[in-house]
């Protein structure tokens, strides 16, 4: 039986077992071990005393010579690199050089890249566990790539998080902004049935308009609209503390790999939002480890304590008051949308939707545009301007409103017939286009074709045919309820009074 001699420990733990069985099973005598094996007398003790070998224990930390003077310098710097952007903090290789230059240390790189992994890891900040209740929801946003309608663009995902269920929605939206704020909480509201009481935040300038102090914020309008409406109580967490609502942390990530991987391929946001809600739907079948049943179970113990949603329901735009220009044109959002001619130089007020932009006047919609969500654009509607085209007939062609308007190819010919037949025909077919105005783009085409085949042109024949025609009732007339004229009587004709007349006119003539 051999020994590593001296005052080592043995490694075989095979030897280890069997001293131990010798000694403290079969009586053998220590001294007799010590003579057979060789070790030393503390040796033996430690067998003795451990099951197994103990391992070695170091009594006191090693001295560090060399990088022991400069360990306090580079944890000041570590504990200011947290404040720092991620990509401008130090790395080990950047510290090395700087105590060369900065502090007079002739050591090696190698012991400085340790000392620094040994700091980290100590300035790594520990997390409590902590207690989801029932009514709680954390919210975030964030971004992936989808192929929408053939291109390759990138998405905004608002995510709604319920902590204790585990329950997740999550939407698409153009932009992070106020709209797609508020329109994720009414679509996540209606989804879990009720309003959650408490909602945890990050510092989206969306619903903070200034940090105040450490918990203090002063919220934005549009945020304080939508806490009036639904009621519920919020919290902000901490700066650059996101571990406050590291549940929702958490769900981006999972909806990024689950949701957006591989890239969805879609038609447009309709159709891209109606595939997630229907994952989230599927999610809501799943138990995590350690829950006691499934996400949807749980929802339904949360709904019990959510608040109740408010009878009206919360109108999701924002609302601008401003006044149309001399082009007849709002600017919303750094876009500019038309609106009737007859509202030039008005005050109007403007309300974005996600999905539209409506502009009012008098309490009166006078102009409903699809949202645009690029930048500088104008958008336009031609029938906006074919009243001012009826006066400047001349313009026709260089409106820029009616630039790439594609109409059937009737209308054009019913253009060179005007112009051919009248010396106002341009200002003739421009009445024809503002029959627009109140009937729908398929019934004036087949009403112009109908024109041309009589060679109707004019927009009073055109505007006859939009009026369908009245069937001719066939019907016999019956005495049956009408008893009052069977005493009626008729007296009959006298036809040769009627030759007379006949006579008498031609002899006039």
């Amino acid at each position: 039986m051999g020994s590593h001699g001296g005052r080592g420990v043995y490694a075989n733990m095979d030897e280890w077992v069997t001293i131990r069985r010798r000694v403290l099973v079969e009586g053998v005598s220590k001294r007799q071990i010590l003579r057979e094996t060789g070790m030393h007398w503390t040796t033996l003790e430690k067998i003795l005393a451990h099951g197994e070998p103990p391992g070695y224990q170091r009594r006191r930390e090693p001295a560090k010579p060399k990088i022991g003077p400069f360990l306090e310098w580079i944890a000041e710097v570590l504990k200011a690199d947290q404040a720092a952007p991620r990509k401008q903090r130090h790395t080990a290789l950047k510290i090395w050089e700087r105590l060369l230059d900065e502090r007079g240390f002739t050591g090696r790189y190698t012991i400085v890249k340790d000392a620094v992994r040994q700091l980290r890891r100590r300035q790594r900040e520990v997390f409590l566990p902590l207690v989801h209740r029932p009514g709680q929801a954390q919210v975030d946003f964030g971004q992936a790539l989808v192929r929408m309608a053939g291109s390759l663009r990138k998405v905004f995902f608002f995510v709604m998080a319920l902590p204790y269920s585990d329950a997740m929605f999550v939407m698409a939206f153009e932009r992070e902004c106020t709209e797609s704020f508020w329109e994720g909480h009414v679509q996540a509201f209606a989804f879990f049935g009720g309003v959650p009481r408490r909602i945890a935040y990050d510092n989206t300038r969306v619903a903070v308009a200034k940090i105040l102090g450490s918990r203090a914020r002063s919220i934005t309008r549009g945020f304080a609209q939508l806490v009036s409406h639904y009621l519920f109580d919020y919290h902000f967490c901490l700066i650059r503390r996101a571990n406050e609502k590291g549940v929702v942390e958490g769900t981006v990530k999972f909806a990024r790999l689950n949701f957006f991987v591989p890239v969805p391929q879609v038609r447009d946001f309709a159709e891209l939002n109606a595939w997630l809600l229907e994952r989230c739907r599927e999610d809501l079948g799943r138990r995590l480890r350690g829950q006691p049943a499934t996400k949807e179970r749980l929802l339904v113990e949360e709904r019990a304590v959510f608040l109740s949603p408010p009878a009206s329901s919360f109108d999701a735009c924002r609302t601008q008051s401003t006044v149309a220009n001399s082009e007849s044109l709002v600017r919303f959002d750094d876009n500019d949308y038309s609106v009737p001619v007859a509202y030039a130089h008005h005050p109007v007020v403007v309300r974005g939707y996600m999905d539209r932009v409506e502009v009012g006047c008098r309490k009166q919609v006078i102009a409903v545009h699809p949202r645009c969500w690029q930048r500088e654009r104008q958008i336009f509607d031609p029938l906006h301007y074919l009243p001012l085209l009826e006066r400047k007939a001349g313009g026709l062609d260089h409106a820029r409103p009616l630039e790439g308007w594609a109409l059937p190819a009737c209308f054009d010919a019913l253009r060179r017939r005007l112009e051919a037949e009248r010396e106002d025909g341009t200002r003739e077919y421009i009445r024809v286009l503002r029959l627009l105005e109140k009937q729908p783009m398929e019934n004036l085409a087949g009403a112009v074709e109908k024109g041309l085949r009589m060679r109707a042109h004019s927009r009073d024949a055109i505007a006859q045919f939009l009026v369908p025609p009245e069937p001719w009732p066939q019907t016999t007339f019956r005495l049956e309820g009408r008893e009052h004229l069977r005493h009626v009587k008729v007296a009959e004709a006298d036809i040769g009074a009627y030759r007379t007349l006949l006579a008498c006119v031609g002899g006039a003539g």
